[in-house]
């Protein structure tokens, strides 16, 4: 009965001659919100046996569904096995897409996948083009399971001696499946308290380095897994793979440093930690920043220093492709080529001897100013509205909008309307993303009919 509902959803969605691409993916998360919104406001969700009320479970729908980890309650504490099990669908399906799981039940049956589903898969996964688009779906989906199963294991084997066999391996499919889809829901308040997310695992480096890898190869994209798969030496990747690569070891690397030195003697995070439990929380704070949302350290406490380098890395977020969100690190990459560029006086945008498109340039250029521009104006208005700290606010924004999932503690105090913009900001980091990304592959280009004649104009 599921199977012959999902694949008629996915008929009436992807054959609608009046729903394009954009439309399409933006109204599967929108159903996947609503429905897991409902879903939360049943009683036998709540762990109380009350109604955890519409508002709050909008914005958990919302925060699960753009893997995000935003909460206004925390996992454990409010919600029931139910109420967790909806969460854990709702991360899931938000991680991968929802259309790309209704394919997969084409590939169980055996159906031919048409051109429209392979637009639609190549606008969920962010790839830059239908080519052996359903052989990346198919390994995606095998992948993703077989990581997250790995996950599950090793955490579960941690987690059974504390809570026992049951509650043991549901928290390690829960938190293996969380940290893969970057979405940063925990159910360890029964462990060290509500809202302290992985705080009782700071010293616990099993629990830290296992999600850390979880959160990376879930960031890096579905893409670079095909390649790896494939290709087993350095010289036979392609340059979109080698800079994802490149910039990840240098953000995960470069973060981890910079967290060391900035907090190694403040006390309300590194400070009273050994020396080797601070290389191995800043090391996992750098990693959790990549949009993943698990906190082990304390996010209040961090210096304004650490807090404003916080934001970039939740901005640019993981790989394109992937389970994380952000502008991306291809996006990053190709901004950095074209400042070198323009530095060295060179025409051509140019990456180990090949050329990136000007096109492609201008698209960095646009979504990081949209992104820049929304982060900046909806900081401000929380600020304003609700008389804080600009980079207070500056941090919420940044985490909803690089849909990363941590916190300074602000998000449940803030007004009703703040927590509005907030869901908001968790939606169009997620889909609104995907949706300039469908628009940069789907777009015709025609050349000019005009050509105008260059004006000079003073920068600087």
């Amino acid at each position: 009965m599921l199977r012959q509902f999902a694949l008629w959803l996915r008929d009436r969605l992807i054959r609608s001659r009046s729903l394009n691409a954009t439309r399409i993916v933006a109204a599967s998360f929108a159903v996947i919100i609503l429905t897991g919104a409902f879903l939360l406001t049943l009683p036998a969700a709540s762990r109380s046996g009350q109604s955890a009320g519409l508002f709050t479970a909008l914005f958990t729908a919302t925060s699960s569904s753009c893997v995000t980890g935003l909460i206004l309650a925390d996992t454990w504490t409010q919600w029931s096995l139910l109420g967790q099990v909806v969460i854990l669908i709702m991360i899931q399906l938000g991680g991968l897409g929802f259309m790309t799981i209704l394919t997969l039940f084409s590939l169980a049956m055996r159906r031919r996948i048409g051109l429209s589903e392979r637009l639609i898969m190549v606008s969920t996964l962010n790839l830059s083009n239908m080519d052996g688009v359903v052989r990346v779906v198919r390994h995606a989906l095998i992948g993703t399971f077989s990581i997250e199963g790995v996950g599950a294991a090793v955490l579960s084997l941690r987690f059974i001696p504390e809570a026992g066999l049951a509650r043991g391996l549901w928290y390690g499919i829960f938190h293996a499946v969380s940290a893969f889809c970057n979405a940063g829901f925990d159910l360890l308040g029964w462990k060290s308290g509500p809202f302290s997310s992985l705080a009782g695992c700071k010293d616990d480096p099993v629990v830290l380095l296992t999600l850390t890898a979880l959160i990376v190869v879930g960031g890096l994209g579905f893409f670079v897994w095909e390649e790896l798969l494939v290709c087993r030496s350095w010289k036979h990747l392609s340059a979109y793979t080698k800079i994802v690569l490149i910039l990840t070891a240098v953000l995960l690397l470069g973060g981890a440093a910079f967290f060391f030195a900035e907090e190694f003697h403040n006390p309300a995070t590194l400070g009273e930690l050994p020396v080797g439990q601070k290389l191995l929380n800043a090391l996992f704070q750098s990693a959790t920043l990549r949009t993943a949302g698990f906190d082990a350290i304390g996010q209040g406490g961090l210096t304004d220093s650490s807090k404003a380098l916080c934001c970039i890395l939740m901005l640019i977020g993981g790989s394109s492709g992937s389970t994380a969100g952000g502008i991306k690190t291809a996006t990053v990459a190709v901004l950095l080529l074209a400042l070198r560029a323009s530095l060295t006086g060179r025409e051509q945008v140019t990456f180990r001897g090949r050329a990136v498109p000007f096109r492609r340039v201008l698209d960095a250029m646009t979504l990081t100013l949209v992104v820049l521009f929304l982060f900046l104006t909806a900081s401000m208005t929380i600020s304003t509205l609700e008389g804080l700290p600009y980079l207070e606010c500056a941090y919420e924004v940044a985490s909803a909008m690089g849909t990363a999932g941590l916190t300074c503690g602000l998000t449940p105090e803030l007004s009703p309307v703040s927590q509005g913009l907030i869901i908001l900001l968790m939606y169009l980091g997620r889909v609104g993303i995907l949706s300039f990304s469908i628009a940069f592959i789907t777009r015709s280009h025609t050349p000019a009919k005009l050509r105008y004649p260059e004006m000079q104009i003073m920068i600087g």
